[in-house]
């Protein structure tokens, strides 16, 4: 939580200066300049600025980022509505955990992610997606709303790639990243933290309204190559075993990813090992085979005479 961003709608919802809602919070006006400055803000605290200025649950950040603490709970019934329909077509066989949690930082992710692609967030909540959706009967118009609000569809769109990525992460790389020996708690938190960054560079089309996409698209494969491969390469020492080839999560589509999970949800890959495994194994096997085979020509007493003949090695021999 940025102490900060808090303690700036309280004073802007009170309309009051720093000293005045010093003697609100019964704390020193020097603690409110620590708190604009970033300082840590235990709970207790947190929550009594939360009810001045008025955000109840709401993200901070999520608030300044909608314009409007009305903006941000209008935005917020409209992402969990989208996380719902997204959540329900999901077809892996895992549950998006990032879509079921309406009270976690699913709206704050999803304006940061759109702002890191580029797009111009709304100051004001679309007049013709102000309805009451438990009210509405007519699915259908309801659906042409949503498709014909370029930001709300963009937002279903990026949830749905989510499900497909998620599917792909809960079923082999969640369970290396909390494999206590391999020692991957940070790149794990990255690789946890940024999936629907990483759902929204895998669109199949650059949006018109993400004028940062190829860029964002860019950082954000890079970033994941980075750390899936720390991952492999410490699996790799440790013997532990890949189910597949972890940068499929980053190279393949949606789609693929998609059906990657569900094989594995329906045990299709029940005891599939990855080849880099299965050469490890040769590779290890080679290394014993060169430190005993001296010994055993010494103690045949032909170490000397033994010559390897290259064209017995050749296919077809």
């Amino acid at each position: 939580m940025n102490s900060n961003t808090l303690v700036q709608l309280a004073l802007d919802s009170l309309a009051c200066n720093q000293k005045e809602l010093a003697l609100r919070l019964g704390v020193s006006p020097t603690q409110i300049s620590k708190w604009k400055k970033g300082e840590h803000m235990s709970e207790e605290m947190a929550d009594k600025l939360r009810l001045l200025a008025e955000i109840g649950d709401l993200d901070p950040e999520f608030v300044v980022l909608a314009g409007s603490v009305e903006a941000a709970t209008k935005w917020s019934r409209l992402i969990e509505l989208l996380a719902d329909y997204a959540h329900d077509a999901a077809e892996t066989g895992y549950n998006t955990v990032p879509l079921t949690e309406h009270e976690g930082l699913l709206p704050w992710q999803t304006f940061h992610t759109l702002r890191q692609m580029g797009v111009q967030l709304p100051q004001t909540f679309p007049t013709e997606l102000d309805i009451d959706y438990d009210a509405e009967e007519d699915v259908e118009a309801l659906w042409n709303l949503i498709d014909g609000n370029p930001h709300a569809s963009l937002i279903y769109a990026i949830y749905k790639s989510l499900n497909d990525v998620y599917g792909f992460y809960a079923a082999y790389v969640c369970p290396l990243i909390f494999d206590e020996t391999l020692d991957v708690f940070e790149e794990g938190s990255e690789i946890d933290s940024c999936l629907l960054e990483l759902a929204a560079a895998k669109l199949e089309e650059a949006p018109a309204i993400a004028l940062n996409f190829v860029q964002f698209r860019r950082e954000t494969m890079k970033n994941y190559e980075n750390w899936l491969n720390i991952v492999k390469e410490k699996a790799f020492r440790a013997g532990v075993p890949l189910g597949a080839e972890l940068l499929n999560m980053v190279y393949d589509s949606p789609e693929e990813l998609g059906l990657e999970a569900e094989a594995e949800s329906l045990g299709f890959n029940q005891g599939r090992l990855h080849p880099d495994i299965y050469m490890n194994e040769l590779l290890t096997g080679m290394r014993v085979i060169h430190q005993v085979l001296p010994a055993i020509l010494k103690k045949l007493g032909i170490e000397d005479e033994f010559q390897l003949d290259s064209s017995e090695l050749r296919l077809g021999r």
